[in-house]
């Protein structure tokens, strides 16, 4: 007997690439990218084409985010091992012949300027997501040792360029990874609680180890300088501890309600340092207020609860372990942006996603965003 298939028509080939996004999501991502937008137009109107550059990154990274979430999990897990080698392999290529720019070697010249410690944002929650994935069923201490290892080989690398800010994104993003795979407390409460202790001790003996004279092993002087000046800024309100003292000035001066609309008197007297890229909260909280800080960390809260939802519903290890990791990240980078800029945390070079200007910042916002869309499409697939 023979059986006719019908094949398919172009529409019916078509419709499935433009269907399945997740809702709330892309809710939460149109919502905050809009912020962004608004936020950019205020604070870099008056600083050559940032708002329309802005723009076009943020085009690009819906871009690779459809492209991204047209690829099942299943290839991305067969891409995790290429992409971690080649980042790390990159990665020590800095070391030798990387290019240098304000004091730190973190590019490379391969005939465009890159920079290599990006694609570790993405490729070590890959990896590791992989690693788990191989050794489900049979977990043991030696296979979260061999975790940490990959975890810390390109995050000391990052370090040593030096770049503290990428390599706590980095960090995180691993940790996170291997938290979900099931690390036991016993090992987790021994470090919050050591790290606690440190805080306090720091705090408390700041101005006797702040002194110029005292080294700090394991961190260079500007590393030191930045903890020193989150302790007390005002001791050198013109120079290490300008950036923090106008940030808070300006978040303080927002009220309520804020300023209004492209009415921010700290940011457009430009006293506000690199207000359209890691200090734009400041410029943000200045001319929306509190109001407009909690409708901006609303929206964060929305994009990581719908995060950890796809994770959980996630129908394989690898994805449920990847789609938790990457949604942490968004907390962490949130998290930190903020609490430099209102003087809680230490100033590293972290942005505030969808609101910071940044061109590869928004590429890598994108490879996330779209392999949580993957994960989710994925996910109603199995369903149906």
């Amino acid at each position: 007997m023979n059986v006719a298939f019908e094949r398919p028509s172009i529409w019916q080939r078509i419709v499935p690439v433009f269907t399945g996004f997740d809702g709330p999501l892309s809710l939460a991502i149109l919502l905050l990218a809009a912020a962004g937008m608004v936020t950019m137009y205020s604070a870099g109107f008056d600083s050559g084409t940032r708002f329309v550059d802005h723009g076009r990154n943020m085009l690009i990274a819906f871009g690779i985010l459809f492209l991204v979430a047209q690829i099942p999990p299943q290839r991305l897990m067969s891409l995790a091992v290429p992409l971690y080698v080649i980042g790390v392999i990159l990665l020590v290529a800095v070391e030798f012949a990387g290019v240098t720019k304000k004091g730190a070697t973190r590019w490379l010249n391969v005939g465009v300027v890159i920079q290599p410690s990006e694609m570790l944002k993405i490729a070590v929650p890959l990896m590791l997501a992989w690693w788990f994935q191989r050794r489900e069923g049979q977990l043991r201490v030696p296979d979260f040792l061999a975790a940490g290892a990959l975890l810390v080989v390109p995050v000391a690398l990052i370090i040593k360029q030096p770049d503290l800010g990428t390599a706590i994104l980095v960090l995180s993003a691993g940790l996170y990874v291997i938290f979900f795979a099931g690390l036991s407390w016993k090992l987790i409460i021994p470090v919050l609680l050591t790290g606690a202790v440190a805080i306090t001790a720091l705090v408390m003996s700041g101005d006797a180890i702040c002194e110029p004279d005292v080294k700090w092993p394991g961190l260079r002087d500007y590393q030191k300088h930045r903890v020193c000046t989150l302790l007390d800024p005002s001791k050198d309100p013109l120079g290490k501890g300008f950036h923090t003292l106008q940030g808070m000035i300006a978040i303080g001066s927002g009220g309520i309600d804020g300023k209004g609309f492209m009415k921010g008197t700290q940011t457009h007297l430009e006293f506000i340092p690199e207000r359209t890229t890691d200090f734009v909260f400041a410029a943000f909280s200045e001319e929306f207020g509190l109001v407009g800080c909690i409708g901006l960390v609303l929206g964060f809260t929305f994009l990581i609860f719908r995060g950890l939802m796809i994770a959980s519903e996630a129908p394989t290890v690898f994805s449920r372990l990847l789609a938790g990791a990457i949604t942490l990240s968004f907390f962490t980078y949130a998290f930190v942006n903020m609490g430099m800029v209102s003087g809680i945390l230490p100033v590293v070079g972290v942005p505030l996603p969808f609101i910071s200007y940044g061109g590869t910042a928004m590429v890598t916002l994108g490879l996330g965003l779209g392999i949580l869309m993957s994960i989710s499409k994925s996910r109603r697939l199995v369903q149906t």
